[in-house]
C-alpha cells in the first residue's frame, strides 16, 4: 500500500518556485529544495521526478499566478494604455524586494539562453510569444499603424519588459516609474 502524502503539492511547489526565483535553477540544490519545501528528497523524486521536474512545475505555477494579469491585459480595450498598466502590474508581481528578484520568467530566460534544455526553452518561448501576441493586439487598436510598425513596437515592448524585470531587481520605485513612463512616451 502506497503512503499517503503529508503535503499539498501546490504549496510545496509555491515554496520551490520562490527559491528558484531567488537563486536560479543552477544555484538551487536538491538539499535547498528539501529545506524550503519541507519535504525529503524521496518525496521530491516521488512526486516530481527530479529537480528539473520541480522546476517545470514551478514555471507552471508562476504561469497560473500571472494568468489573471494576462487575462486583464487581453480583455481590456485601451490599446497602449493597457500595455502600460501591464508593466506597472508586473512590477507588483515581482516587486518583493529582498525576496524574489525581477521576473521569474525573465530570470529563467536569461539563465537558459545558452542551454540545450528544450522543455524549459519551450515553456519560456510560449510565455514570451503569448505576451508579444497580446502586445500586438493592443497596438492594433491604433488603426493608423501598419503591421510592420506594430511588429517593431511589440518587439520593443517585449525587450522593454525584460529591461524592466532587470531594473526591478536593483532600482528604486521612482526610477522604475520613470522607466515605464519614458518607455511609453513616444509610442
Amino acid at each position: 500500500m502506497a503512503r499517503q502524502k503529508q503535503y499539498i503539492e501546490e504549496e510545496v511547489i509555491e515554496k520551490a518556485m520562490r527559491l528558484f526565483w531567488r537563486n536560479g535553477y543552477e544555484n538551487t540544490s536538491v538539499r535547498m529544495l528539501e529545506k524550503e519545501m519541507g519535504i525529503n528528497q524521496f518525496s521530491i523524486y516521488s512526486s516530481f521526478g527530479s529537480k528539473h521536474g520541480v522546476f517545470l512545475e514551478s514555471l507552471k505555477s508562476y504561469k497560473s499566478k500571472t494568468k489573471e494579469m494576462f487575462e486583464k491585459l487581453r480583455n481590456s480595450n485601451n490599446g497602449v494604455e493597457d500595455i502600460k498598466e501591464f508593466f506597472y502590474n508586473s512590477i507588483k508581481v515581482s516587486g518583493f524586494r529582498g525576496s524574489q528578484k525581477g521576473c521569474f520568467v525573465t530570470n529563467t530566460y536569461n539563465e537558459f539562453a545558452e542551454s540545450e534544455d528544450e522543455l524549459i526553452k519551450e515553456q519560456i518561448a510560449g510565455f514570451m510569444n503569448n505576451l508579444k501576441e497580446i502586445f500586438m493586439e493592443k497596438l492594433r487598436f491604433d488603426t493608423t499603424k501598419d503591421e510592420e510598425t506594430i511588429q517593431k513596437q511589440a518587439n520593443y515592448f517585449v525587450l522593454a519588459k525584460h529591461g524592466l524585470a532587470a531594473a526591478s531587481r536593483v532600482n528604486t520605485e521612482q526610477e522604475i516609474a520613470d522607466y515605464i513612463e519614458m518607455t511609453f512616451k513616444n509610442i
